[in-house]
């Protein structure tokens, strides 16, 4: 500190570069914040999607499953009709 300085001015220096000190300090840690909020976000958004589209491909799978089982039994019926038919 300078001694030609009264004290008060001196005081009122401190205090102002400790403020410019404290608010750049939240500022950088805000940005990081920020940035790592953005990243987690993605991860979590790529989780459910990925999570929704094997859902999506479980349910696409059972109803083709289903509907094979459905067209199965309706074959030889099909055919018995047919058979009928040309009778």
């Amino acid at each position: 500190m300078d001694d030609d300085k009264p004290i008060l001015e001196q005081a009122t220096d401190v205090m102002s570069s400790a403020a410019t000190a404290t608010t750049e300090a939240v500022k950088t840690v805000a940005k990081k914040v920020r940035k790592a909020a953005k990243k987690v976000a993605r991860k979590v958004t790529k989780k459910k999607t990925a999570k929704k589209s094997k859902k999506a491909g479980k349910k696409a799978s059972k109803k083709a499953v289903k509907k094979t089982k459905k067209a199965a039994k309706k074959a030889p019926k099909k055919r018995k009709k047919a058979r009928k038919a040309k009778r």
